[in-house]
């Protein structure tokens, strides 16, 4: 079984997050830093190169593979800001009409820039989905 290459850093989140080029997702990705750790109220942590997460689990599935990740996390890509919402989206269908101009994968909520969505409404789906990944599994 292959071995996860992303795993937490002893890297500093400010020293990466100073390396963005672009001083709008520079920008954008501090204020998404400060906003993780005050809802969260976890302390910030490097994952892998260029994930900035915030908490961690244990995971296992059916199949044995098993190992840990964050709560909630984001990744300023090239393309966009990259956010990891690890229950994903279906619960959550009425904060997200209300986000703002987004997509999303499977666990990640892709947004170009902070501009296009309501920073509150951001705020409250990242609490929710911290709050849901701390309900015992059933």
């Amino acid at each position: 079984m292959a071995e996860l290459k992303t795993k937490p850093t002893d890297a500093s989140v400010e020293t990466f997050l100073n390396t963005i080029t672009d001083a709008q997702k520079r920008r954008d990705a501090f204020t998404l830093l400060k906003m993780m750790q005050r809802v969260t109220r976890m302390k910030p942590r490097m994952w892998g190169a260029n994930i900035v997460g915030f908490g961690s689990y244990h995971y296992k599935y059916a199949s044995g593979r098993a190992g840990d990740w964050f709560l909630v996390g984001f990744a300023p890509r090239q393309q966009n800001l990259t956010l990891y919402i690890m229950p994903g989206f279906e619960r959550y269908a009425g904060l997200m009409q209300k986000l703002g101009k987004h997509t999303t994968g499977k666990s990640c909520l892709y947004i170009k820039q902070l501009d296009d969505v309501d920073l509150a409404v951001l705020a409250e789906l990242i609490a929710q989905s911290i709050q849901q990944m701390a309900r015992p599994k059933k």
